[in-house]
């Protein structure tokens, strides 16, 4: 049977996709809270990181693991949960939930199967970085990873060469120098802006040319997640 959109059946329990801090514990609204309190389930990335934020504002309710690598396996089994009545909370180890995070799969899933899903706002990394960049927020394009391999980063990097808009990534500190040096080697010594431990006790910001933003990360590896945010073609 097939439904208008926002029209679930009755009886069935609802999908919350909640967005969790991205660092600072304060970062959490109260109606996310709620939400983890009020729920059967939460599934997490990372149980171990979630009870954390649990424990910090005294939550009890049950876990249960939802990653990379299970998504699949679990989504069934989570699906089965809400089609009898149970409301259950997905949330990533930080930040909204299937942005280059598990997810998607489970929310498709939900949303065919005819289930509510609720979107309950919270930080974003890619959002922050972009706004503290200086670079233009008006019109941006985000890339998640470029990839694991040389060749995977490369292709991606030759299909932005004529992007205009501000162009927002994702990467691993053990990566860094080599994805900086592939950035300029086909986009050119542009202006970026690299965002490490946003919201936390060592929150920075580097701004500058690549070649420059190299020079810095020669002298002081960087530690923790971090955000790249490129100026578009001009």
């Amino acid at each position: 049977m097939i439904l208008a959109a926002g029209i679930e059946e009755k009886n069935k329990g609802t999908l919350y996709i909640v967005g969790t801090p991205i660092g600072n514990l304060e970062d959490v609204s109260f109606r996310v809270l709620d939400t983890l309190r009020k729920v059967n389930l939460i599934a997490a990335e990372d149980t171990r990181h979630t009870r954390k934020l649990l424990s910090h504002y005294n939550i009890h309710t049950p876990l249960t693991s939802f990653y990379e690598h299970n998504e699949e396996k679990k989504t069934p089994q989570l699906i089965e949960k809400l089609k009898n009545g149970n409301s259950i909370a997905l949330v990533s180890n930080a930040g909204i939930p299937s942005i280059s995070d598990p997810g998607y799969h489970l929310i498709k899933t939900v949303i065919e199967e005819n289930i509510k899903v609720v979107p309950i706002p919270g930080p974003c990394a890619l959002i922050l970085a972009l706004i503290v960049s200086g670079m233009p927020t008006d019109r941006f394009v985000f890339e998640g990873f470029l990839g694991r391999t040389k060749k995977e980063r490369m292709k991606k990097l030759k299909e932005l060469s004529k992007e205009k808009r501000t162009i927002i990534i994702y990467e691993a500190p053990h990566r860094i120098s080599k994805v900086l040096s592939e950035i300029k080697e086909i986009l050119g010594d542009r202006q970026i802006a690299v965002a490490r431990e946003l919201t936390k006790k060592f929150e920075e910001v580097i701004r500058g040319k690549i070649s420059d933003v190299e020079m810095i990360f020669e002298k002081k590896k960087p530690r923790g997640e971090l955000t790249i945010v490129i100026e578009g073609l001009r």
